[in-house]
């Protein structure tokens, strides 16, 4: 079943990509915050169902106290959604999904932890790709032939927002470690080796819902309309972004020397589709350097696999 559990996340983060691309309007400045409203409301209902039908024994006080971890995704990802006004899929993709690059970083140069050869070629690989992508939007940093779609405007400022999700996201799964490396020493409270990872899990998504109860409140403020017809692409992308979430557990509970690179590589799937869908073309140079990128996600995929 872990093979299963590891495709369908695969296939769930990549349509979420392809649908938070579809929801980003170019014209609504509160966009990325209207996504964010509908992933937090989604992943509290998902927090909720995992209150009531699991035996957790949940703390509530688990949502302060990881609350630095939950922050640093929650504030990478409204950055992400940000950037998609702006970036193809195909590139703000696999540089957002290159975190564990800077996270293995973090760990080298901060916990004095060593790095093996995949990873060390993997992050090599990475950072070589993103360089190479900022070179390139940094030449095409000027008006496409036809500047009315704002969504798909390049240059290198656009390229910025998604190498800043990157940074705090690869934070966030630094600051994880932390919480989720030794059951006998997480600070999260009433918390056994079965337990830790659901508690963690849920409260993040609880806090998530807070901050879109926020965001609701802040819109109404700002005088804005909240249109049930015009966040359908975005509770897709939520819905798809949760259950991603939900698989991913279960898809490493298994082989997880397999899963680990397979869904490493999901930022493919998102490529796949937004050449479908959304008509997005690359130019040889950003193809090869996505491609690049791609390759390095995977080996670091495939040794953090090995390590399981």
């Amino acid at each position: 079943m872990w093979f299963v559990f590891a495709l369908l996340t695969v296939l769930a983060w990549g349509a979420a990509d392809l649908f938070y691309k579809k929801g980003a309007d170019e014209k609504d400045r509160y966009s990325h915050l209207k996504t964010a409203m509908m992933v937090g409301l989604v992943m509290g209902i998902h927090a909720i169902f995992m209150l009531i039908f699991t035996d957790m024994n949940y703390n509530p006080i688990n949502i302060l106290v990881y609350l630095p971890v939950s922050l640093m995704y929650i504030l990478s990802m409204v950055v992400g959604y940000f950037g998609l006004r702006y970036l193809e899929v195909s590139i703000s993709s696999p540089v957002q999904n290159s975190s564990g690059a800077v996270t293995a970083v973090l760990c080298l140069l901060i916990l004095g932890q060593s790095m093996d050869t995949l990873s060390a070629g993997g992050t090599f690989l990475i950072c070589a790709g993103i360089l190479a992508l900022g070179i390139i939007e940094k030449k095409l940093d000027k008006p496409k032939a036809d500047d009315n779609d704002k969504k798909y405007r390049t240059g290198l400022k656009a390229f910025i927002i998604p190498v800043i999700y990157c940074v705090i996201d690869a934070l966030g799964t630094f600051f994880d470690a932390y919480y989720l490396d030794d059951v006998s020493a997480t600070p999260l409270k009433d918390v056994t080796a079965e337990t830790f990872e659901n508690v963690a899990n849920t409260s993040y998504e609880l806090t998530f819902l807070i901050c879109a109860v926020c965001i609701f409140i802040f819109l109404k403020i700002k005088g804005q309309t909240i249109r049930p017809k015009a966040q359908v692409s975005r509770g897709a992308a939520a819905v798809f972004e949760t259950a991603g979430q939900f698989t991913y557990v279960y898809a490493l509970s298994g082989n997880g020397a397999v899963a680990a690179p397979m869904i490493s590589a999901y930022c493919i799937v998102s490529l796949i589709l937004s050449r479908i869908f959304l008509k997005e073309k690359l130019t040889r140079s950003q193809a090869v350097s996505v491609a690049v990128v791609i390759a390095g996600i995977i080996l670091m995929g495939v040794s953090e696999g090995l390590s399981e």
